[in-house]
C-alpha cells in the first residue's frame, strides 16, 4: 500500500488528491518505521541532480555514514537500525518533501507545505535547505524554500525556534499577522500566538531584522542584537526592545518551562496549550497572581499540585475541565 501511495503521489503526472495522500503518511505514527523504511530504500537507488544537490549531500553525509555502520552491525544490535530511523524521521520527512514534491524545475508560483503542532505536542522539522525548527503546542507554519522573490518562507502562527541555515544570497523570512523577521542564518525564537496581547521576537545567535509586514506598517525597523528581545504589543501598537536571558523563552523546545514573574492569566494560556486541557478561573481578581518557577516533564496534576501549593488556590476536575478558584471556595 505505502509503495504504491509514494509512487502515484511522486509521479510528475500524480494531481493534488494523490500528493496530500502521500503528505498524509507522514501523519500515521503506526506507519513510522514501513514508511522510513521504503523511503531510505528509495534513496538507495536516487539520484539527485538539481541545484541544491550540494546541499542535499551535506545534510545527509554524517547520518548516511551512522547508517551504513547500522546495517553492518544489524545482526548483532537490530534495535540500532530502528533507533537511528527514528532519530532520521524529520530529516527523512524534509528532504523527501522537497525532493518528491518540489523536484528541481522552478514552476511559475511558490510551491508550500503545511507543518502543525497540536495542542499538547512540540513538533521538531528540518527543512530542505538544512534549516531546523521546533514548532510548539498549538502552532502551524506554512513553508517554501523557493517562495516570493526567490526568498525562504515561512508564514508562522503560533510559536516557533528557528536555526536558520546560512544563505546569504537567499534570505529566510518569517511572516506573522503584525510583523516580518528577515534572517540569512542566525538562530531566533518567534511568539505570534493570535490571542495573545503580544509578539515577540528572541534572538540567541546572529542578527535579525524586524520589518513591516505586508498588511501592518511599523512606525521604524529594528536591528537585533544576540541577547535581545523585540516585544509589539498589538492593542498599543508600541514596540520595544528589552535585553533578555534567551534560555527562559527557548527551553520549551527542551519540554521546560520556565515562569518568571508570569501572571495566572497568562499561565492558564500556556498550560492549555502545553497540555491539551480546558482551564476555567471563575475568580477573576486571582488572574493578577504571579508565579516565578521551572517546570520540567511534569504531567498537567503534578502542576496543579505545585500551583496549590503556592499559590492560594485550589482546583477541581469537572467533566474535563479544570476549574481553579481561590481556596476553600470550591
Amino acid at each position: 500500500m505505502i509503495r504504491n501511495i509514494i509512487s502515484k503521489g511522486t509521479s510528475d503526472s500524480a494531481d493534488e488528491n494523490q500528493r496530500q495522500q502521500l503528505l498524509s503518511l507522514f501523519h500515521q505514527p503506526e506507519l513510522e518505521f514501513e514508511l522510513k523504511k521504503q523511503l531510505l530504500d528509495d534513496l538507495d537507488q536516487t539520484s539527485v541532480s538539481t541545484a541544491n544537490k550540494p546541499i542535499f549531500d551535506e545534510l545527509f553525509e554524517k547520518w548516511w555514514k551512522k547508517r551504513r555502520l547500522a546495517i553492518t552491525e544489524e545482526q548483532k544490535k537490530n534495535h540500532l537500525v530502528f533507533r537511528l530511523l527514528q532519530w532520521a524521521a524529520i530529516l527523512v520527512f524534509g528532504l523527501f518533501i522537497g525532493h518528491y514534491l518540489h523536484p528541481g524545475q522552478k514552476s511559475d508560483s511558490p510551491v508550500y507545505y503545511t507543518s502543525v503542532a497540536p495542542k499538547g505536542s512540540i513538533a521538531e522539522m528540518l527543512l530542505p535547505d538544512g534549516s531546523h525548527i521546533f514548532l510548539n503546542s498549538g502552532s502551524q507554519i506554512k513553508y517554501s524554500v523557493d517562495g516570493a522573490d526567490g526568498m525562504r518562507e515561512v508564514f508562522l502562527t503560533g510559536e516557533a525556534w528557528f536555526q536558520v541555515a546560512k544563505m546569504e544570497a537567499k534570505p529566510f523570512l518569517v511572516h506573522t499577522s503584525f510583523y516580518d523577521v528577515k534572517v540569512t542564518g542566525t538562530s531566533f525564537n518567534v511568539k505570534a500566538y493570535q490571542e495573545d496581547e503580544a509578539v515577540v521576537t528572541t534572538l540567541e545567535e546572529g542578527s535579525v531584522q524586524v520589518k513591516s509586514s505586508g498588511t501592518l506598517k511599523l512606525s521604524e525597523e529594528k536591528i537585533l542584537k544576540p541577547g535581545q528581545q523585540l516585544i509589539y504589543n498589538k492593542n498599543a501598537g508600541s514596540m520595544q526592545v528589552n535585553k533578555v536571558n534567551t534560555k527562559w523563552y527557548t527551553s520549551w523546545k527542551e519540554n521546560k518551562l520556565v515562569f518568571i514573574n508570569m501572571s495566572l492569566k497568562d499561565l492558564k494560556i500556556l498550560l492549555e496549550r502545553k497540555y491539551g486541557v480546558d482551564i476555567q478561573i471563575f475568580d477573576k481578581d486571582i488572574l493578577d497572581y504571579h508565579y516565578d518557577g521551572i517546570l520540567k516533564n511534569e504531567t498537567i496534576m503534578e502542576v496543579l499540585e505545585i500551583l496549590k501549593h503556592t499559590l492560594p488556590i485550589e482546583y477541581k476536575i469537572v467533566d474535563q475541565n479544570i476549574i481553579i478558584k481561590k481556596r476553600n471556595n470550591i
